[in-house]
């Protein structure tokens, strides 16, 4: 991160001719418990040594004025102006400061360049690390004293109103509150965590990305959660009480099963199923019993192809090339969906064979190479020194 840090830094420094504050904002994997959040129950994501660096300082006035390192473009706007820009990337920065504006925070323009080495649209956030990165900044610039939880509400606002994905808290959650060696069992009704203990000098954690960049995804994710809370409010009418899917039983969805939409019951039971995963993951892990962790993350998979429909051949394939070399304990489909990356959990003695022969296997059967990253579970969203 060092190189990366520093470039951007000097970048920053010759188009703005200021001395900026430097922030890493991590991506974020997440072992288990996908599209769980949003349906109010739980998941088990971490954050990465994969990061964007920002450099930014303070304006005088309302102006702010962005760089994207990566894409090479420059967006120019003020805080009386923001409007959603036709490039994309700018959305996220300027939902931030739409948040932060709306929760009537007292901030003003900035300088901002920034770049990094997550893949985008790869299923590692790099939504919620822009989002949470320059989130963290403005409390730091502004001095709001905010705490991680607010900058994290925060952030979910910017994607949420500003962006339009109807995203839950998850990857804002884990880009700030990640700790170094330790994932984070995150309860998304309560937004409390508990830390467990992700450590085992055998053993790598390996996102492979398909190269697939997710065209479906920003519409079919607001479709699944539009379908989850049909469910709920079909089985509220006998359960008052409940309040999403984090409070379904399987017994009661088989009860009421013929009243439901077959599809409908399919993403249901997906969800009430992976939140018990998440609850019997956490278990594992305290056992470090990572041949058991990694049959969950097979089922999870499974239910994510199978039920709530999301996975795509070039997930598949990866899922299928990986789970047939030995000493991969598990692995499966991570983030949103319809492309994107795929985790894995292997042994660390055989990572460069996997690399080898899963990329073989993805170029032969698709005729790309996917682009793999063995990464570790790092702290969250931080100032740094360069």
């Amino acid at each position: 991160m060092e190189k990366l840090a520093a470039s951007i830094k000097e970048i920053f420094e010759k188009k703005f001719q200021k001395n900026p504050l430097m922030i890493a904002s991590p991506g974020r994997i997440n072992l288990i418990g996908e599209h769980t959040d949003y349906n109010e129950g739980f998941v088990l994501p971490g954050a990465t040594d994969l990061v964007i660096v920002f450099a930014v300082s303070a304006r005088d006035d309302r102006q702010c004025r962005f760089y994207s390192v990566d894409f090479d473009r420059e967006y120019v706007t003020d805080l009386d102006h923001l409007v959603r820009s036709d490039q994309r990337w700018p959305d996220y920065l300027q939902g931030v400061l739409y948040a932060f504006l709306k929760e009537g925070y007292r901030i003003n323009g900035i300088d901002l360049a920034f770049g990094g080495n997550i893949p985008i649209g790869g299923g590692m956030s790099s939504s919620a690390a822009v989002e949470g990165g320059l989130a963290f900044a403005l409390n730091h610039l502004f001095d709001l004293k905010l705490d991680l939880l607010t900058l994290a509400r925060l952030a979910r606002r910017a994607e949420n109103e500003f962006v339009g994905v109807r995203c839950g808290i998850m990857d804002m959650y884990a880009n700030l509150h990640g700790q170094p060696g330790r994932v984070m069992k995150v309860d998304c009704r309560h937004l409390i965590h508990e830390y467990f203990p992700f450590v085992r000098p055998d053993l790598r954690v390996i996102v492979s990305d398909t190269g697939v960049r997710r065209e479906l995804a920003f519409s079919e994710y607001n479709v699944r959660r539009q379908q989850c809370e049909e469910g709920v409010s079909l089985l509220r009418k006998y359960y008052p009480e409940i309040k999403s899917l984090r409070d379904v039983t399987l017994e009661m969805l088989e009860e009421h099963r013929k009243e439901f939409h077959p599809v409908i019951w399919k993403r249901c039971a997906y969800v009430v199923r992976e939140n018990h995963r998440v609850e019997l993951a956490c278990q594992d892990l305290l056992r470090q019993d990572f041949v058991c962790f990694g049959e969950r993350m097979k089922e999870s998979h499974a239910g994510l192809r199978d039920e709530y429909e999301v996975s795509s051949p070039e997930l598949n394939l990866l899922v299928e090339l990986a789970l047939s070399l030995p000493g991969v304990y598990g692995s499966r489909m991570m983030g949103a969906g319809f492309g994107g990356c795929t985790i894995s959990l292997v042994e660390a003695q055989v990572v460069e064979g996997f690399i080898r022969l899963v990329s073989a296997g993805y170029e032969r059967r698709t005729g790309r190479q996917p682009a793999i990253h063995v990464v570790r579970v790092e702290a969250g969203t931080r100032i740094i020194e360069v």
